[in-house]
């Protein structure tokens, strides 16, 4: 069963009350991204630990609730607060060496506001996921699927504002700006879409990603760099399609398009929401997010021969209806069902 924590209170208290509950798992976690820094990265911990001073000292100066709230969860855990900065500079850290790779969809029409995608990572993670639940004053509730010790991820708030990610992967990476999992998390204490990229074009993201941000009306896929921030807008049928590659041209930015099956997974979902018969209602983007072609590299992935990670969930909202499903592993076997609504 998915771990389900209610957190609410100070950021500290928050943090805190998500590191008791989730010790085991942050814990592993930690040892999962330091093999796979060794590995991937030739970073050794200490060498993780020495390049997130940089990362913290920002943190700890533009966003000091997200720092003290990080500062509770090492409290609450036991672990170090270096430890717990790493997890939430992973994708920094790592200079785009290595990622995580998902399928993203938005699609608004006149009665609802969908907003989804598949995430997909080393299997071994699955255990270590918990879906969090945020209360915080005079900001709106939010409800995020993450990695244990991660503040920030995949989710929705309770003003109607909900975000998706896709990793890409190009060089560079800055500790003057945002750190792309606090950028969810922020996206998440913003009671629109709009605003939210607006908050992503005034600090900037520190590396390469797309942030999907939707709301009730809008949709936006925001590709970053260590250097720049572009938006895709809806095309004419009220979508926003997205994998692990740009789709907008980046000054001096090299996209390594380290997975070759990423156009294909656009095309593909391009093409599953050009048939009439899927048109935007729920069960049918239910239905798109289990798409197997191309396997074990399609829309609903498996580790598998070359392909080195696989589906662990599955998230749908319909941000206007107010409803929102998480399917924990591949959504064409699924292991558990959590319904929720704002």
């Amino acid at each position: 069963m998915l771990q389900q924590l209610d957190c609410e209170g100070t950021p500290f208290n928050i943090g805190k009350q998500h590191g008791t509950a989730a010790k085991e798992k942050i814990i592993r976690c930690i040892t999962f991204y330091a093999n796979m820094f060794k590995q991937h990265c030739r970073l050794s911990w200490p060498d993780v630990r020495t390049a997130v001073q940089p990362f913290e000292e920002k943190i700890k100066r533009t966003w000091p609730d997200l720092h003290e709230e990080m500062k509770g969860v090492a409290d609450g855990s036991g672990q170090s607060l270096v430890d717990i900065v790493a997890l939430n500079v992973r994708t920094e850290i790592a200079f785009g060496k290595f990622s995580d790779g998902c399928t993203s969809l938005a699609w608004h029409s006149e009665d609802n506001a969908f907003l989804g995608q598949n995430w997909d990572w080393q299997e071994k993670q699955k255990e270590n996921l918990i879906l969090l639940k945020i209360t915080q004053p005079n900001k709106p509730t939010i409800r995020i699927m993450t990695e244990a010790g991660i503040i920030g991820k995949i989710g929705y708030n309770h003003a109607g504002v909900g975000v998706c990610l896709n990793a890409l992967r190009a060089p560079g990476v800055d500790p003057g700006r945002l750190p792309v999992h606090l950028a969810l998390r922020l996206a998440l204490e913003c009671s629109t879409a709009s605003e939210a990229v607006q908050l992503f074009e005034k600090y900037g993201v520190a590396s390469s990603a797309h942030i999907l941000v939707a709301d009730k009306n809008q949709a936006f896929g925001v590709e970053t760099s260590s250097t720049t921030v572009q938006k895709i807008t809806k095309d004419n049928q009220g979508r926003v399609i997205h994998s692990n590659h740009y789709l907008l041209t980046h000054p001096g930015v090299v996209d390594t398009k380290w997975l070759k099956d990423s156009p294909f997974r656009v095309e593909r979902m391009r093409e599953l929401t050009d048939d009439p018969s899927h048109g935007p209602a729920w069960d049918a983007i239910l239905k798109i997010f289990e798409d197997e072609k191309n396997s074990p590299a399609s829309i609903c992935r498996h580790e598998l021969g070359s392909s080195t990670f696989g589906t662990l969930f599955n998230i749908v909202m319909d941000l206007k209806q107010g409803r929102v499903v998480v399917r924990v592993g591949k959504p064409s076997q699924v292991e558990e069902t959590i319904n929720m609504t704002f």
